[in-house]
């Protein structure tokens, strides 16, 4: 008998020897043979995900359900729920709209802009605003193209064919993407002819895609997508005019630079203009700061609080103190009131629906007391500032902690809830100015990739909790699902609120970030449930040049980058 084999990294198979795969969602074992896909296998175990199976997770390696088994395997499949299953999903979506736009606007490029109103946002370059009947024409082609159930074929060819192929496309960014990135092979998918790159993978066909809006917005559309915990739902639009202006901001600034992308900016430090990078993105931070201050200055005559919230990683510290010296150059004199010492005692904390304490909660925080304090300083009157013990659990009193505000004080406020209104119910709104920061990342991978902003303040924070806190990797990224959803619930819904909006990224950080990052990331056990992460995360950082330690040390002390890889001439004690 003909026995057929096949080489697989070094090791030969006889494609009549079965091996062992292990599915999670069934508890169950069974024999396939080696070069079976995933989708095939799912079918064999008769895998039931609540809705549609859109990817793998292969041994904590995320995979597209066309990946093909040649050893034994751990398999768990994943649906919308699970984050990656939306990303999964995202993606393939995104690159729906692409190939509807190159169908029926065949002399229009679409740009995928960033996140914003629960949807991404989209523009067809060189176009005006677009009408309500060209959105509604793009929708009903991509429902044809979801119809006919068209494959996302993916093929691995050298980089120097995929460049060319880029470039008769006419995307010249994710042609000078790889050609920065150095790599030998380069992954091209294709949907019906239409080329394109993804660092992740998407579902095997068109027939995945059945939920989606598209609607105008702006200049251009909004990209929906459907509810994590139900398919059948779209998510609700949320108008977000501040978020969007400021993402228009600094889109705008960026592409005045030509540093929209990944590969301009690789290019850049391969052209060693890094230096000229970091000062160019350092100073635009500084007239930031400089023209808050200015805002808040115009308002002496009524402000007397400086409220800051952002999320995890978003430079609220840094952002506070390097506010704090353009406020004295306006001729304040700032003091700081810090939140976590109005923490309820341990025992009086709320709890989650799991039962445990719920320190992200706005009630887990003595709001009377802290609305007592404000009423007392805006009168001028000291107040017995408390501190808390974290160790006891206990908020207690110290001799020399007393507090008063005189005619040229001002005081900053920073913490999570500080866009809350139920945080100063009792102050009259005309004496506080209200800022959100966050690192609401302008540069994108190329013309159809975003960056996510998540993503980022993920990297910023497993590099801080590694050099300052003594975290690694592996804690900071299981810790994370629990800290996005204390965002979700007590930051996200009120940055609106904001007088300002501060967007603390870096052009250049992620390459200077990687560096840091990739080693901790590289320690990530892969038994461990936070090695996907992990992995993924090591392949988006594979995309950047990055920055040396010799070029690091041009990074000035009061940088926001600083408070995330060391080196601040802050204290954040």
């Amino acid at each position: 008998m003909h026995i057929t084999s096949l080489r697989v990294n070094n090791s030969t198979f006889s494609m009549s020897k079965k091996i062992a795969i292990y599915c999670e969602n069934t508890g169950a074992t069974k024999e396939v043979t080696p070069g079976t896909n995933l989708l095939t296998i799912a079918k064999e175990f008769k895998v039931k995900t609540k809705f549609d199976t859109l990817a793998a997770i292969v041994d904590n390696q995320l995979k597209e359900l066309w990946f093909e088994v040649f050893s034994p395997h751990n398999v768990r499949f994943i649906d919308i729920r699970h984050p990656d299953g939306m990303r999964t999903y995202q993606r393939s979506l995104t690159y729906l709209l692409q190939k509807a736009v190159r169908d029926v606007l065949p002399n229009l490029t679409l740009i995928v802009e960033h996140s914003v109103s629960k949807g991404l946002y989209c523009e067809l370059a060189g176009n005006g605003p677009i009408e309500i009947t060209t959105a509604g024409t793009i929708a009903e082609h991509m429902r044809k193209l979801v119809e006919q159930d068209l494959p996302f074929e993916k093929t691995k060819i050298p980089t120097p064919e995929a460049i060319k192929i880029f470039k008769e496309q006419g995307y010249t960014e994710k042609a000078l993407l790889q050609e920065t990135r150095g790599r030998l092979y380069t992954s091209v998918y294709y949907l019906d002819g239409y080329p394109d790159h993804f660092y992740g993978p998407l579902v095997p066909s068109t027939g995945y895609l059945k939920n989606f809006g598209i609607i105008p917005y702006f200049q251009g559309i909004l990209l929906m997508f459907p509810q994590a915990n139900n398919f059948n739902l779209l998510e609700e639009v949320v108008v977000q005019k501040k978020m969007f202006d400021i993402f228009r901001e600094h889109k705008n600034w960026v592409a005045i630079l030509g540093a929209r992308s990944i590969g301009q900016i690789n290019a850049a430090i391969q052209r060693s203009q890094t230096g000229e990078l970091i000062k160019v993105a350092e100073a635009l931070h500084e007239r930031k700061y400089g023209q808050t201050a200015e805002m808040i200055s115009a308002r002496r005559s009524s402000v007397k609080i400086v409220l800051i919230a952002g999320p995890s990683s978003s430079g609220k510290t840094t952002t506070s103190k390097r506010l704090a010296i353009q406020l004295k150059v306006s001729g304040f004199v700032p003091k700081v009131l810090e939140l976590d010492n109005y923490f309820v005692n341990r025992e009086l904390t709320p709890k989650d629906k799991h039962g445990e304490y719920d320190f992200e909660s706005i009630h887990a925080l003595d709001i009377k007391l802290f609305n007592q304090h404000l009423k007392r300083l805006l009168a001028g009157e000291e107040v017995h500032v408390p501190r808390f013990n974290f160790t006891e659990g206990k908020r207690e009193y110290t001799n020399n902690n007393f507090m008063r505000l005189n005619e040229k004080d001002i005081l900053i406020i920073e913490g999570i809830h500080g866009l809350n209104p139920e945080l100063i119910a009792s102050i009259d709104s005309s004496c506080t100015f209200k800022i959100y920061t966050s690192a609401l990342t302008s540069v994108s991978i190329d013309n159809n990739n975003r960056i996510s902003t998540t993503d980022n303040r993920l990297i910023r924070r497993i590099v801080r909790d590694a050099s300052m806190r003594g975290s690694n990797a592996t804690e900071t990224i299981n810790r994370w699902p629990s800290v996005r959803r204390g965002e979700d619930q007590s930051i996200f819904p009120f940055q609106e609120n904001a007088d300002v909006m501060f967007n603390s990224s870096l052009l250049y950080e992620l390459n200077v970030l990687g560096r840091h990052a990739e080693y901790l990331l590289r320690q990530v056990p892969t038994s461990s449930p936070a090695y996907t992460e992990a992995n993924r995360l090591l392949k988006f950082l594979s995309y950047f040049t990055l920055i040396s330690p010799a070029d690091e040390l041009n990074i000035p002390p009061t940088s926001v980058i600083r408070e995330f890889t060391g080196g601040s001439s802050f204290s954040y004690d």
